[in-house]
């Protein structure tokens, strides 16, 4: 405990150091000037009251999942028996509103259900931190400086518009919330109103979470109805693609001896790219890049990809 206390107090200390503006409060004291010319009215300035730079959050931001742990144990974790099993219990219980949003959305329910199973569990496991305190500490930490900033606006703007209230705003050390763990610009921009009732809701309504994912998977994804995201393949030597954008039809994969990793050959689909993670490989289309538009993370897409057919 004292040696990772040693280590988030280091943490502070380079961040400060390494920042121009000096401290955290002489930041926030700017900042608040500048929250108030950007139009931030009474509710969003009271959430910047007593915010201290959070150590933890830091810590994190330069300890990503997806940059620290291997295929083969990222894939275990986020295409687990549970969460195939929890997320088939999910499709099942919600079954209409899934029916409903992929009628409006073209998002069929099972993609939907799998980026709810990523994110959050299914609605379980949404974050604890403050969303305030850790995009202020972000912005001031200087990493990514102006887009931090530009999501602290977003989130004062979702106070003041009375989305939430603000002692529950929280979410996950990097500022995402919500069932669908939005960042607070995607709430503005992409997040959906379906159960009719006047609020984006992405805390409590299902209805609104589901289309919410599918809004953003359409809007920012540019979503293939229709067509699925790719499959696991064995390529026989084949060369992988130059990028998970470079596609080529299905057919000249087979000539170059791609087969479906059972053996069997591919079967008709749209042109798609090979790539590889760890020792697996894939045949991707259009749609693995819309689940990268959510997490730009190879990881993070595959197993999206993989945990939705699994589950639907």
């Amino acid at each position: 405990m004292f040696r990772r206390s040693l280590l988030l107090t280091g943490l502070l200390t380079q961040a400060a150091a390494a920042h121009a503006e000096g401290s955290f409060a002489q930041w926030l004291d700017r900042f608040r000037g500048q929250a108030r010319g950007e139009g931030i009215g009474p509710t969003g300035m009271a959430a910047l009251s007593g915010l201290r730079a959070n150590a933890r959050v830091i810590e994190l931001d330069r300890r990503q999942a997806e940059s620290t742990m291997t295929w083969d144990a990222y894939r275990a974790r986020t295409v687990s028996e549970t969460r195939i099993r929890n997320g088939r219990q999910a499709l099942s219980d919600n079954a209409a509103t899934f029916q409903a949003v992929a009628e409006r959305y073209r998002v069929a329910p099972r993609y939907i259900a799998a980026i709810w199973g990523m994110e959050t569990a299914y609605g379980y496991v949404r974050g604890d931190f403050s969303v305030v305190e850790s995009l202020a500490t972000l912005a001031w930490e200087g990493r990514r400086a102006a887009y931090f900033r530009a999501e602290l606006l977003a989130a004062l703007r979702i106070l003041d518009r009375g989305y939430i209230e603000p002692a529950r705003l929280k979410g996950s050390w990097a500022g995402a919330m919500g069932q669908p763990q939005f960042m607070p610009s995607n709430v503005l921009n992409l997040a959906v109103d379906f159960d009719g009732d006047g609020r984006r809701d992405i805390w409590d309504s299902r209805a609104d979470v589901f289309a919410s994912i599918a809004n953003y998977l359409e809007k920012r994804g540019n979503w293939h109805g229709g067509e699925g995201w790719g499959y696991q393949v064995d390529r026989n030597g084949a060369a992988p693609s130059d990028s998970f954008r470079s596609h080529r039809p299905v057919a000249d994969w087979r000539r170059a001896g791609v087969r479906l990793f059972d053996g069997r050959q591919l079967p008709d689909a749209p042109p798609a790219a090979l790539i590889t993670a760890g020792s697996d490989a894939f045949l991707v289309s259009h749609n693995h890049a819309a689940f990268r538009s959510y997490n730009n993370s190879l990881f993070y897409a595959l197993s999206c990809g993989l945990l939705g057919d699994a589950i639907g």
